[in-house]
């Protein structure tokens, strides 16, 4: 079945929006009539997927929404959609179908997953921006949060940092600054979602047929924010725990809503630990301004310690850097230099896996072909 992006309707008088209402585009069109060109005994038909838990799926197409497992031919690879992915199902009726195929992502949002494994964790694709929502609270950190933005650099989706519960900080302006700090280059807002203070700025990132992914720790008030923002209760919300002012896992499903103005919302759970899967390269857009300043340090080893010229170091000592931010890009250097080393590992161990099945797979066919 060959699939143009023109044959989606975008004036359907219906309740039920079109494709490219939820963000299919020509390239998107183009990579599925590449796909189902080398599958040409089976009707498929493009979906989006909107809804993420325990892998059941509920899936957007051309004619509305659809139930979906996993094929096991994907289960058996270890390949699995997420939330914003676009993928192909049989182009049928039938009350729950089957995801073939998954297109090409154009973005990727991924942390390695919690615990000692080397493996990641897709937390959502085809992400236009993600903003990095934070509670002006017990959850506000400068040092999570250049986590997180080195996290959505290294998927190639654009950073908004939101700052929320601006109704309880004594000042939100002084809170906002610090993170723009850390943050160069990149648009950081102070809202109230339950005031409705500040929204304006972020709906105007909400533009229609756009993707934007929620992320942050648990009670930060991603749900609350989504709900604001739709004008509904989307999503159920929860009290912070006193101490912390950290959530309780309120959202434990990951799942995109299309906003009244056309905008497409990603919520997702909370996220305790802040596990990075990238290279060392990820870090440049972070801390551009401390790699501006290693590059015009006197040696071109300098690390930044007690070394003649060090631009860094004379940099902190005029007030111009702080010494936390220094600590934290060497803190994710070495994270990601071990994460590197980790999976260099890793994946020499599944190459000798698969070495070792296909041997196997040798041996027993020489043993058949005995007399």
């Amino acid at each position: 079945m060959n699939f143009d992006s023109s044959d989606i309707s975008s004036d359907d008088p219906s309740d039920t929006a079109s494709l490219r209402d939820f963000g299919f585009s020509s390239d998107h069109a183009d990579s599925f009539s590449d796909l189902t060109s080398h599958r040409p005994g089976l009707a498929l038909q493009p979906a989006r997927v909107v809804f993420e838990s325990n892998e059941y799926y509920r899936l957007m197409t051309s004619s509305g929404e659809v139930k979906a497992r996993l094929a096991g031919r994907l289960r058996q690879g270890g390949t699995f959609p997420v939330v914003g992915d676009w993928v192909a199902v049989p182009a049928s009726q039938e009350h729950l179908l089957l995801v073939q195929e998954i297109l090409p992502r154009k973005t990727r949002l991924s942390r390695k997953v919690p615990g000692e494994k080397t493996q990641e964790q897709v937390v959502a694709a085809n992400v236009d921006t993600v903003f990095v929502v934070m509670g002006l609270d017990g959850d506000y950190n400068l040092r999570r949060l250049e986590r997180f933005l080195v996290m959505v650099q290294a998927s190639g989706a654009q950073p908004v940092v939101v700052l929320t519960k601006a109704d309880l900080h004594q000042d939100p302006i002084g809170a906002r600054l610090d993170a723009q700090a850390v943050a160069p280059g990149v648009a950081v807002w102070a809202v109230s979602s339950t005031q409705g203070e500040g929204l304006e700025p972020i709906r105007s990132q909400l533009a229609p047929g756009l993707t934007v992914a929620l992320i942050g720790s648990s009670g930060a008030g991603k749900s609350t924010l989504l709900n604001r923002l739709c004008n509904a209760e989307v999503m159920l919300t929860g009290a912070v725990r006193d101490g912390d002012d950290r959530g309780r896992h309120t959202t434990t499903h990951r799942q995109l809503v299309r906003l009244p103005g056309g905008g497409l919302l990603i919520d997702n759970p909370g996220i305790r630990e802040v596990q990075l899967w990238g290279e060392g390269e990820d870090l440049a857009e972070t801390f551009d301004d401390l790699e501006a300043l290693a590059s015009a340090c006197r040696f071109r080893d300098c690390q930044h310690r007690d070394e003649p010229g060090c631009e860094v170091l004379a940099a902190i000592d005029q007030g111009l850097l702080k010494e936390a931010r220094l600590v934290s890009w060497r803190t994710l250097q070495k994270e990601l230099r071990h994460l590197e080393r980790r999976r260099d590992v890793a994946a020499s161990r599944q190459e000798d896996r698969r070495l070792g099945r296909f041997y196997k797979r040798v041996q027993a066919q020489k043993k058949a072909r005995r007399p």
